[in-house]
């Protein structure tokens, strides 16, 4: 159906898009920022087209620029890739006004999804299991105190709009809460444009566990197992992997189930992930679904043989899927390779990449747009790389995973190649027992 795919996104996500399309025969056109004129996804791409000055709103950002640049290169789809515009419903719907095809979902799945407090009502009434919390947004101080006695202690208020830890508060007693239902709503503001904030109950000592789905224009829908997105830092994720080492059979069918529910409830198609926190008792709660592909869509590609960017342009041309869910046949670990100096708070590091060395060998994939003379710009995010290791069992992924990062080397700029060197030899790692506080007591050696 496709001819032309625009990929209205830049670095290694766009690239992982063009090599895909290469393969169905599908012509690419890449669009990117002055900073990124020699990114490796500008060089592949059929064609290229400069859209704009490195700030992300004058570029990828930049509606108009993408939709002239589409029309001007005919082409009759756009892939949004993870972030920028891959979740904006108003992009969505624009393709859809000029009559390219906006692969992933509708402009209203992705409303009903990016609203946290309509989707956890949309969830409630699906029967997925929801973290105890308030129903509405919170209007004052006072409303905040009273909900969190009835909730109880601690408690955690977070952005309707939010996403990556912002607008997002803990509060352990009474007296904290003005200041932090002030700092949450100012914080949500200056991020989403959007101050408006709701409480729930902090789940503790949790798991961050999502359950991967695909569904189809026909109401098909079915999941693709697990991630563990646990060890993370400031609510970033810095490695995941398949299955999780917390995973039992029973809850992977029960959290799969409810990952389905909760698509079928708005009638999903594209891929998808649906995201829960998992309490040490294995109870579970839905926190949110991603209308997109994901950074770590790589390991469920891995663990079960199955390319989710070509799944999802099959899906957007109209095509049917077979419904059945899929499990996880091997283990994979990726480790986000973030421009990042560990050993200083993991402040950005921008700048030329002057050696370079990939991992190679079995059981080891890498994606990236960076090469040797490549210089990162400080305009964007902070990842350069996912190192990917796949092997039978878990403890053989972590000593591929260790092997791989001894081999990689990359000079000019600081990396977080050296923490994770670390983690691969933390014993509670290994042995999988952490929580999404499992960073806050790390420290670099």
């Amino acid at each position: 159906m496709f001819k032309k795919i625009l990929i209205a996104n830049r670095g290694e996500i766009a690239l992982r898009v063009i090599r895909t399309c290469k393969e169905m025969g599908i012509k690419t056109v890449a669009v990117y920022s002055t900073a990124d004129k020699d990114s490796l996804h500008v060089k592949f791409a059929d064609e290229a087209v400069c859209i704009g000055k490195p700030a992300s709103v004058d570029s990828y950002l930049n509606i108009p620029h993408i939709m002239a640049t589409a029309e001007i290169t005919n082409a009759d789809a756009i892939h949004p890739g993870y972030g920028f515009l891959a979740e904006n419903a108003k992009f969505a719907q624009i393709c859809g006004d000029h009559q390219i095809k906006f692969i992933g979902p509708t402009p209203e799945m992705i409303n009903s999804m990016g609203d946290k407090i309509t989707a956890k009502e949309t969830m409630i009434k699906a029967g997925v299991p929801v973290v105890p919390g308030g129903k509405d947004l919170l209007l004052s101080v006072d409303e905040a105190k009273n909900l969190a006695k009835e909730i109880g202690y601690p408690v955690i208020l977070k952005a309707t709009a939010g996403g990556g830890g912002k607008g997002m508060r803990v509060v352990w007693e009474e007296s904290e809460i003005e200041k932090s239902f002030d700092n949450a709503k100012t914080e949500a503001a200056a991020s989403f444009k959007n101050d408006g904030i709701y409480m729930e109950k902090l789940v503790e000592e949790p798991r961050h566990i999502e359950i991967q789905i695909a569904g189809d224009q026909f109401g098909t829908v079915c999941h693709l197992s697990e991630r563990d997105c646990t060890i993370q830092r400031r609510h970033q994720k810095l490695v995941e992997e398949s299955p999780s080492p917390f995973m039992t059979p029973e809850l992977r069918e029960r959290m799969g189930q409810a990952a389905i529910k909760a698509a079928s409830a708005i009638n999903y198609e594209s891929i998808g992930t649906v995201e829960f926190l998992v309490d040490k008792h294995r109870n579970f709660y839905f926190i949110e679904m991603n209308t997109r592909i994901q950074v770590e869509h790589c390991v469920t590609e891995e663990v079960i043989n199955y390319d989710l960017i070509k799944e999802q342009i099959k899906i957007a041309q109209g095509d049917t899927i077979s419904g059945k869910n899929h499990y996880p046949q091997m283990h994979a670990i990726e480790c986000r390779i973030n421009a990042e100096d560990p050993y200083n708070d993991f402040r950005p590091s921008p700048g030329k990449i002057t050696i370079l060395h990939q991992p190679g060998g079995h059981g080891v994939r890498v994606d990236s747009h960076a090469y040797a003379g490549y210089v990162i710009p400080p305009y964007y995010d902070s990842m350069i790389a996912k190192l990917i290791s796949i092997a039978q069992t878990r403890e053989e992924a972590i000593n591929t995973m260790s092997r791989a990062l001894s081999e990689y080397v990359i000079e000019g700029v600081k990396t977080t190649i050296p923490f994770h060197q670390q983690l691969m030899k933390n014993e509670d790692f290994i042995s999988g027992n952490f929580t999404t506080k499992f960073l806050e007591g790390f420290t670099m050696q």
